[in-house]
């Protein structure tokens, strides 16, 4: 079976060419976020994978849920996905969404763990020292890791800058193993 970001692909670029065509590119990702929201939930998913509920039947489903939150090309897109039996692929399809959304915006996504919670100077040092680099505004989602000893580790992409007293303490293990 072809990978899963495979599959979500064209739906994520369809969805984002419509979406920017018409300037509607944040109510879209609202939308995408409730909808995987919903497909991630384990009793709609085991509405997906049941054979014996037709794809009209799990359309209605996610309808119904986010009644009122959906406009009709939301409820089209749900139909789309049910009809082809893709539902399951919508936390990849928004994932995809939001990265192409970014791209367009300038913006980078940037997971930042932290041993101890940062202040709000800290942080704000920290999002600026980023974007000077990346060239793009940032968008941080942080937490706090208390096994990373101190120090931060920073994953933006495929990228991860990894400053806490644990990298350099594996470093200095390995280094001493050779």
């Amino acid at each position: 079976m072809a990978e899963i970001s495979t599959l979500a692909r064209p739906y994520a670029e369809a969805v984002f060419r419509i979406a920017d065509a018409s300037g509607k590119l944040g109510e879209w990702s609202e939308t995408l976020s409730n909808l995987a929201t919903v497909a991630a939930d384990p009793s709609i998913a085991t509405a997906i994978d049941d054979p014996n509920v037709s794809s009209a039947k799990v359309a209605g489903l996610f309808i119904h849920v986010l009644s009122g939150q959906l406009t009709g090309e939301g409820e089209n897109l749900v139909r789309v996905l049910a009809e082809n039996h893709r539902l399951e692929l919508l936390p990849e399809i928004a994932k995809q969404y939001r990265s192409l959304k970014n791209d367009r915006e300038g913006v980078v996504e940037a997971q930042i763990a932290s041993a101890f919670a940062l202040s709000d100077a800290q942080l704000a040092e920290l999002v600026g020292q980023i974007e000077a680099r990346t060239g793009k505004r940032v968008n941080a989602q942080v937490s706090i890791d208390p096994e990373l000893i101190a120090g931060v580790r920073i994953v933006i992409g495929d990228k991860v800058i990894d400053g806490s007293a644990r990298a350099q303490l594996t470093a200095l293990e390995a280094a001493l193993k050779h």
